[in-house]
């Protein structure tokens, strides 16, 4: 076998290796093995689930305007005042709360 000297301060050590250890990209810590799926997943879906993200995210606040301007037309049309003209008649639409919680 080989032998490591290490040095400290007030002493030094000469060490023997005996034999090869487990390569550490085999050994699993306590701390990856639990995160471990995580990274795996992150590594080979991150584009797709950003993605997916995006797309879902950008469907959401599109609908949300649709439908608040939506509940606005309709006010517009059963002769209610324009929000742009002080009015606060959309705040009593259905249609207008569902848009500005999506």
């Amino acid at each position: 076998g080989s032998l490591i000297t290490l040095s400290c301060l007030s002493h030094r050590v000469v060490c023997q290796v005996i034999s090869s250890a487990v390569p550490a990209d085999l050994v699993q810590d306590n701390d990856t093995s639990d995160s471990s799926w995580i990274t795996r997943l992150e590594n080979n879906y991150g584009f797709y689930i950003g993605l997916g993200l995006a797309v879902f995210s950008s469907f959401l606040i599109g609908s949300s305007v649709i439908l608040k301007k939506k509940g606005l037309l309709r006010l517009v049309e059963k002769g209610g005042t324009r929000a742009g003209d002080g009015g606060h008649g959309y705040l009593k639409d259905w249609l207008w709360w569902a848009g500005l919680l999506t």
